[in-house]
């Protein structure tokens, strides 16, 4: 074969994007990159979905992110919020809320957590993929690949071989993506500590309260009720020297030994272990990895499933831009941001997990840390510190909702975020003269620009900020121009030299190709 002829082959690519794992993070993932137009194939080693309860707290950030995907109202209706414990101290049972309840507020849409089986979510997510055209490859799992300057060569369980621009393992806490890419997973795993996990239907229990049983024992059991069902998440620790036995006759002896109850209508089961882990690197070349195979936590705290959509949401994004030719700097951010955020929700899991152990009623409240609201890429290579800030807001925080009518009468920033797009809002009427200067490249995510508070006449979409709750929202003492990113962070808050630092923004951000009109 002729030099340019192997040039050639390394530069053809039967897809974009090669997806390993079809859970929640790898499903998010594959419906951010294809709503950008990218090829993208998802496989999977299992034969089916999850068809398990496991990871069943759906935090208020990742509720945003699937009110942006358009799938949050299937969410609601197939979860509910959680329940009051009820903790079973002999034959008293004491009601607690162990949730916090927020009320809703324009900046903070969903405030409270959203109690929903994880096989739910992976459905809700699944059929937007059909929607969206892509049928996900069960059976047909990673077996192994290689990867050169250009690509990745992946080779399926099915004996196919595909050629990607980039390979992501979604492939869960045994990643073969991560080992393969020889990425250490750094941490324990604590075999002496498992907890059983169960879902099935119990006899004469309540289905209003988070069931808890603190002393039964010795050991720790509990009962969830799952929204829209018959059934519960039961869970019951074992003793460091205890076999676990998934017999389903065995499993509800034992409950029953425990509670006094009948459990029955055993659907799925499965021993957990407190692996706490975290990936030395996100990325190796063209190869990265998200959610459980960059990260794993204890269960406590409502974290994995979450943080692992959110990796998801950060770096559909970015893989887009750099498709379409933005600098290949801007994958580099994915782990610069993303990975800090999995330390500190990994530290505080093993904070609310230890606690637990001690009986620690303070270990099962749940407040703002654990909703995620407000984690913020501040500080990282997309939002230095010491960029403008406005009143409330600084670069790399997550952009908050508001009110604000607009295009079509009554509408919330949220809508208007909605979309693979970047947002540019214009606070006052200097910044407003500079809109039609500002030069965006033709290729990748478009950006959509507004005017903010005033009826000037122009071709780009107004923004009435009657209420003045907007601007209050965002801070905003002075004229001013804030770049919302597609994953609905602050990209950019502007305050001066508007076109030198629009100009350095977008080199960072998008494709330096030819420009185009801003689109509304």
């Amino acid at each position: 074969m002729g030099d340019q002829e192997e040039i050639q082959l390394t530069q053809h690519y039967d897809i974009d994007v090669l997806i390993a794992g079809a859970g929640p993070t790898g499903s998010a993932l594959a419906v951010d990159l294809l709503r950008r137009g990218l090829r993208v194939r998802l496989v999977d080693k299992a034969p089916h979905a999850f068809q398990g309860s496991r990871a069943k707290g759906v935090q208020p950030r990742t509720q945003e992110v699937l009110e942006d995907f358009g799938v949050l109202e299937e969410a609601q209706s197939e979860g509910s919020s959680y329940p009051l414990a009820g903790f079973h101290i002999g034959p008293l049972t004491v009601p607690w809320r162990m949730q916090q309840q927020n009320k809703p507020t324009p900046s903070d849409p969903y405030p409270n957590i959203l109690l929903l089986a994880q096989h739910r979510t992976d459905a809700i997510l699944h059929r937007l993929l059909k929607r969206l055209g892509l049928t996900i490859e069960f059976n047909n799992g990673l077996e192994q690949f290689e990867q050169d300057a250009d690509g990745v060569t992946a080779t399926l369980s099915s004996g196919e071989k595909v050629r990607s621009r980039y390979l992501v393992g979604a492939d869960g806490g045994s990643s073969s993506v991560r080992k393969g890419a020889g990425i250490r997973f750094i941490g324990e795993t604590t075999d002496s500590d498992r907890t059983l996990i169960i879902d099935g239907s119990i006899d004469k229990l309540s289905r209003n309260r988070w069931h808890m049983w603190p002393r039964t024992r010795g050991t720790f059991v509990g009962a969830c009720p799952l929204p829209h069902s018959d059934q519960f998440q039961v869970m019951i620790r074992l003793a460091p020297d205890e076999k676990p036995n998934l017999d389903e006759a065995a499993l509800a002896t034992q409950f029953h030994k425990l509670t006094g109850l009948r459990l029955y209508n055993i659907t799925w089961s499965s021993v957990f272990r407190p692996n706490v882990r975290l990936a030395e690197h996100y990325r190796s070349g063209r190869v990265f990895i998200a959610g459980d195979a960059a990260h794993v936590h204890t269960p406590a705290g409502a974290q994995g499933l979450n943080t692992g959509i959110q990796d998801a949401y950060n770096l559909g994004w970015k893989i887009g831009q750099v498709t379409a030719g933005a600098p290949d700097r801007l994958l580099h951010s994915y782990e610069a941001e993303r990975q800090p955020i999995a330390a500190r929700v990994l530290s505080k899991s093993s904070e609310l997990y230890a606690n637990l152990d001690k009986n620690r009623l303070a270990s099962l409240k749940r407040g703002d840390e654990e909703r995620q609201l407000r984690l913020s890429y501040n500080g990282g290579p997309l939002a230095s510190s010491e960029e403008s800030a406005t009143k409330t807001l600084h670069v790399g925080d997550r952009a908050p909702d508001a009110p604000c009518n607009g295009p079509g009468g009554e509408r919330r920033l949220f809508d208007i975020y909605q979309g693979p797009h970047f947002t540019l809002l214009a606070f006052g009427p200097n910044a407003a003269k500079v809109l039609p200067k500002l030069n965006w490249p033709t290729s990748g995510a478009e950006l959509h620009c507004y005017l903010v508070g005033t009826a000037h006449e122009s071709n780009q979409n107004v923004l009435h900020d009657s209420s003045g709750k907007l601007s209050l929202t965002y801070g905003i003492t002075s004229d001013t121009l804030v770049l919302i990113r597609p994953d609905g962070y602050i990209g950019n808050i502007i305050t001066a030299d508007w076109q030198a630092n629009f100009d350095n923004v977008a080199r960072m951000l998008a494709p330096p190709c030819s420009i185009r009109a801003n689109s509304n």
